[in-house]
């Protein structure tokens, strides 16, 4: 009998230094200078559909995730600008091999001088044999820090 794989949420914070407002805009409209931030980790980012920034714009990227180059393209579900918070749904790519679904949601809380950035992964694992995505979670704090 086959295990229930019930959806699950994997959540990591992080402080950083730099503006809230400038690092949740750089995600939102300048992910191509990420990769020229962190070349080692985001090679690549191609925007296939919409407009940067857009509720349901689609890019990919082009990543190295445990030594090995992967694809994930996503599509924007949600932007609010007040939380600063973007939830992207991964469409296509290497991480649907191992999951049915897959969300990642970034916002950032800024409150006086600190700037506290949340990661929120949200999957359903396609077996019971799929690890949870901590090395995604830990590159994109890995991101973050090189953004910051």
């Amino acid at each position: 009998r086959e295990m229930s794989v019930e959806a699950r949420k994997l959540v990591s914070e992080i402080n950083i230094k730099c503006d809230g407002d400038v690092f949740h805009e750089m995600i939102r409209y300048e992910p191509h200078h990420i990769s020229s931030i962190c070349s080692d980790k985001i090679q690549n980012v191609d925007i296939h559909e919409g407009e940067l920034g857009t509720i349901g714009s689609v890019k990919s990227w082009k990543l190295i995730h445990d030594g090995k180059e992967i694809m994930a393209k996503e599509v924007i579900e949600e932007i609010d600008d007040e939380k600063k918070l973007i939830k992207k749904k991964i469409i296509e790519g290497d991480l649907l091999e191992y999951y049915k679904s897959f969300y990642i949601t970034m916002h950032v809380e800024t409150k006086g001088e600190n700037n506290l950035v949340t990661w929120i992964m949200e999957y359903e694992k396609k077996n019971a044999n799929v690890p949870d995505p901590h090395t995604l979670m830990e590159l994109c704090i890995n991101v973050t820090k090189d953004i910051e």
